[in-house]
């Protein structure tokens, strides 16, 4: 059993549920309208009250939890956590209020998550498709064919930010409505291309406005019932003959939703003109079903973080056999160090898999390359904060230690970092290791045995022995070498 939080700009959400037979079953829903995107202030910081609401929440969210058997759970952040200026400060007492890390995840993520979501509900594999998803702060824009993502876009426009902008007082007329389409267009305009109607057969709406707007254009008799141009341009004709948005008598619409329903609609248009688009299908799947998704991967060995590091060392064109090299010595160093958990040593992996990537900007500082590619790189299945953690440990792969020294105090990533470094030295040396023959230990200092005949046989060991004993001692940390015979 697998749950899903969604730390949405107009919504948290969480999902619980179970796998039955080939689809995830939902078995709790919970849902809380904290607005998060209004609760931005003119600099950018979420204020005070914003963050006391999105803690309660998740506090109410984690006695929800508490009533199920889970074998994961995993919480996401999106487009309004990814922009706040004080993230930082908010994102510590989130995670003691739901119990588990807050993961703030990337546009292009969120979009493959939702693809995912989308895709394991249609069960379509021939299908080629374009999946909207009109968030409270973004858009993306997802092409793929069956479980296969072809291409993502994730667009800084959303329902809140959108009603904020353009119907803030409440009225709502034409001209309002025109500039808010032609934003939205403009947003959009320069990567229509990739997603045009030669690319796709089907097109899906699965976001919880546009489920909304397709369920007022129903119940309201709107053209033919579908989300069409002119369904779409029907109800926004239907809104301005209101004028304001406390006159709206819709089936279908909530009044506490109607504002943010004004924002998605202007969005839905322009990029239903920008890209061609004839009929729009909803669907009741997205974001948290496609985290559940990702979760029973995970379980089942198929992790994508897996092809993600695959894609990426072609991409880059790292040499296989000494990446191989280095993340089989660094993980058995790692072992020898006797951690006190596990939950580096994937990181650890992929990281001494990933860590020349640089070479290809310049053999002058490859590791600093390595550190900024793989940081700021789109790596499906990663967060921004597990790409933070696999960048500093590709910095601190040489050199000295005081640029990482802040992590340091995080004894089992010191250990990782150990390992790590130890095992591109002995690489560069090209010095087979034999494990039983080695000590390696780490606790208040590290100490270190090794043969007298690879001394002897690498000359250059001895140098970078010296240096390795240098750098730790820059923070702090004594390093004790012993040769043995």
């Amino acid at each position: 059993m697998f749950a899903a939080v969604d730390l949405g700009s107009n919504s948290f959400r969480l999902h619980v549920g179970r796998l039955d037979g080939d689809v995830i079953r939902v078995v709790k829903s919970a849902r809380d309208p904290i607005r998060l995107a209004a609760g931005l202030d003119k600099n950018g910081n979420l204020t005070p009250q914003a963050i006391i609401s999105g803690i309660e929440s998740l506090a109410r969210f984690r006695t929800i939890l508490r009533d199920y058997q889970l074998d994961a759970v995993r919480v996401v952040a999106t487009n309004t956590l990814r922009v706040a200026k004080n993230a930082h400060e908010f994102l510590p007492d989130a995670e003691r209020a739901i119990g588990y890390p807050v993961e703030i995840i990337s546009g292009e993520e969120e979009g493959r998550l939702i693809y995912m979501g989308v895709a394991g509900a249609l069960a379509l594999p021939d299908e080629d498709r374009l999946v909207i998803d009109i968030g409270g702060g973004s858009t993306e824009v997802i092409l793929g064919r069956g479980g296969e993502i072809k291409r993502v876009e994730s667009f800084s426009i959303g329902t809140v930010n959108q009603s904020l902008a353009f119907f803030a007082d409440g009225q709502i007329t034409a001209a309002a409505f025109e500039r808010a389409v032609l934003s939205a267009r403009s947003h959009v305009e320069d990567a229509v291309v990739p997603f045009g109607a030669q690319h796709r057969s089907k097109v899906y709406g699965s976001s919880g406005t546009m489920r909304a707007i397709a369920d007022t254009i129903a119940k309201n008799g709107m053209g033919d019932g579908r989300v069409t141009p002119v369904s779409v341009e029907a109800l926004k004709q239907r809104l301005i003959d209101f004028g304001h948005v406390s006159k709206i008598e819709l089936a279908g619409m909530k009044p506490d939703r109607a504002v943010v329903i004004m924002g998605g609609l202007a969005v839905l248009i322009g990029l239903m003109q920008e890209l061609n688009i004839a009929v729009i299908t909803p669907v009741e799947a997205g974001l948290r079903m496609g985290v559940m998704w990702d979760l029973q991967l995970r379980a089942t060995q198929r992790d994508r973080r897996e092809q993600s590091v695959d894609d990426f060392s072609r991409r880059f064109h790292i040499d296989e056999l000494r990446a191989r090299q280095v993340a089989e010595t660094a993980l058995g160093f790692f072992q020898m160090l006797k951690p006190g958990n596990e939950v580096y040593a994937k990181y650890l992996n992929w990281s001494a898999l990933l860590h020349e990537t640089g070479l290809i900007v310049s053999h002058s500082s490859y590791h600093k390359h390595s550190s900024y590619l793989i940081a700021n790189a789109d790596l499906p299945g990663f967060t921004t904060r597990e790409q933070r953690v696999m960048s500093t440990l590709i910095l601190g792969q040489k050199g000295n230690l005081r640029k990482v020294g802040e992590v340091l105090s995080d004894i089992d990533f010191a250990k990782a970092l150990l390992a790590l470094r130890l095992a591109v030295m002995f690489m560069h040396s090209h010095i087979t290791l034999d494990f039983d023959e080695i000590r390696l230990k780490m606790k208040n200092r590290i100490d270190l045995e090794i043969k007298r005949d690879w001394v002897r046989d690498h000359p250059t060991v001895s140098y970078w022995m010296q240096k390795e004993q240098e750098w730790w001692s820059g923070v702090g940390v004594d390093f004790s070498i012993r040769i043995n015979a």
